[in-house]
């Protein structure tokens, strides 16, 4: 597995394929469109792609750009870039994915444009509806993984605990041990 999926939301987990935004070299885990079919099938979200080809993985990327610029203007409190809306909103018109009952339950196929569909239809909930209070950015400074805070009091700080909140607690814990020293 070469993606990881700390959300619980496809959407803002896509928004996440480009890691620690703000460094001088972030982190692109879309580089090829292999790359692209191996997120479709490991976030679950299809069972199989269409293989895509360098068109479908430029698409992504600017849906992926289009949801983050959406999103960092809801947590800034800032108008909508109406370029990203354009995007978000002609990536979602197009044919959804097809489900399709099975002998183990159900699954769905479709195009990678039918993948970056379902992502954008999911975004466009999150962001225009009232899910977009719980919208977050990771509190630590070398991630900028966006999610949704459902946590008990709104006070989740970390995309995951097992990832950014391990490492921001093992740090605190150095500080407060290297302070106690001194």
């Amino acid at each position: 597995m070469i993606h990881a999926f700390p959300c619980g939301t496809l959407s803002l987990d896509f928004v996440g394929t480009l890691r620690a935004r703000r460094n001088d070299e972030p982190t692109e885990k879309l580089a090829t469109p292999s790359d692209l079919d191996a997120w479709f099938t490991e976030s679950g979200l299809v069972a199989e792609v269409a293989a895509s080809v360098s068109r479908d993985l430029s698409d992504a990327i600017e849906v992926r750009e289009a949801i983050y610029a959406l999103v960092w203007s809801r947590l800034h409190d800032r108008p909508q870039p109406a370029d990203a809306v354009a995007t978000l909103n002609a990536a979602a018109a197009t044919p959804p994915l097809t489900a399709a009952l099975t002998a183990d339950g159900w699954t769905r196929s479709g195009t990678p444009r039918q993948a970056l569909s379902h992502l954008a239809r999911e975004a466009v909930e999150i962001i225009g509806g009232e899910q977009a209070a719980l919208l977050r950015e990771c509190a630590r400074p070398e991630c900028t993984q966006v999610y949704l805070d459902t946590s008990r009091g709104h006070r989740r700080e970390w995309c995951s605990m097992a990832t950014c909140g391990s490492r921001m607690k093992a740090k605190a814990y150095r500080e407060r041990r290297k302070a106690g020293a001194a």
